[in-house]
């Protein structure tokens, strides 16, 4: 198990006799504190080929010196806290994750296995789960005269609220006219890919699979079923739900129970069913 560690370790750049870096910082999100390092290493403290890296010492995972991280924080072994992030008071960050510069967390947020987060900022009390991506860019490209694919600059954030469960392996796109924003209390299942620009409000629910394109904006207390799809710059008020396995092609404006493809209102989508359930009963006569 030891040697394990160290293989472990060595492929984050550390040397053999790297042992401990201790770091305290009293953040409290409502001000702007300096950050304090104190060193306790072999040597001095600072390991040789990641000078600006430091050992967390709850936990032992590794954080850069100009990171602001409450002395309460558990960065588990092999987790990594970039320059400039700051995290709260009673977060966690599980094995393999990868705090990216700049990215902000909550007091009481669990970040867990092998999370990227990077250009986003993370409420209060959050669960994200493992394998859950958050700011990267999003899928925007246009065609020069030539027919050349460019790349659209993605140059905002995501912001994620309080309160909020996001599901294993769920993608969120950071912004690129708007930032993407998933509101309070909002819970997202697995393998739900939200694009660039969403914004979601408080108190949704979106089931797995549930895919949403770029520049969607979705109200409060909408609930999508399974493999959900919302076309690019569709509006959805609030108090919707959708039935699983609808699309959403146009902006619904009132509240109200949704189906089929594309959606329209639960009860016109139930007579197409049994329309086509009849017709079909006719034709194989």
């Amino acid at each position: 198990m030891a040697l394990a560690l160290r293989r472990f370790a060595a492929s984050f750049g550390y040397p053999p006799h790297f042992q401990c870096v201790r770091a305290l910082s009293p953040l409290r999100f409502a001000n702007s504190y300096s950050c304090f390092l104190s060193c306790d290493s072999s040597e001095d403290g600072v390991c040789a080929d990641h000078p600006e890296f430091r050992k967390w010492h709850n936990g032992g995972g590794s954080f850069h010196k100009s990171a602001c991280i409450d002395p309460t924080v558990f960065i588990e072994f092999g987790a990594v806290v970039h320059s400039k992030s700051v995290v709260g008071e009673h977060a966690h960050i599980g094995s393999g994750a990868v705090v990216g510069p700049c990215v902000t967390i909550g007091q009481s947020t669990k970040i867990g296995y092998n999370v990227a987060l990077s250009n986003c900022s993370i409420g209060d009390s959050c669960i994200i789960h493992n394998g859950v991506c958050i700011g990267q860019d999003g899928f925007g490209f246009t065609v020069d005269e030539h027919g050349n694919m460019l790349k659209k600059p993605q140059m905002l954030n995501a912001r994620v609220g309080n309160y909020v469960e996001i599901g294993a392996n769920t993608c969120i796109d950071r912004g690129s006219w708007r930032e993407t924003v998933v509101g309070d209390h909002s819970k997202i299942d697995n393998l739900v890919q939200i694009g660039h620009n969403v914004v979601i409000g408080k108190s949704c629910m979106l089931c797995g699979q549930v895919g949403i394109a770029g520049s969607v904006t979705i109200g409060d207390y909408v609930t999508m079923g399974g493999r959900v799809a919302v076309r690019d710059h569709v509006s959805i008020v609030s108090k919707v739900r959708l039935a699983a396995t609808s699309c959403v092609t146009k902006d619904i404006t009132e509240p109200g129970d949704y189906g089929g493809f594309p959606a329209v209102p639960v009860h016109e989508w139930r007579r197409q069913v049994a329309n086509y359930c009849r017709t079909s009963k006719k034709v194989n006569r």
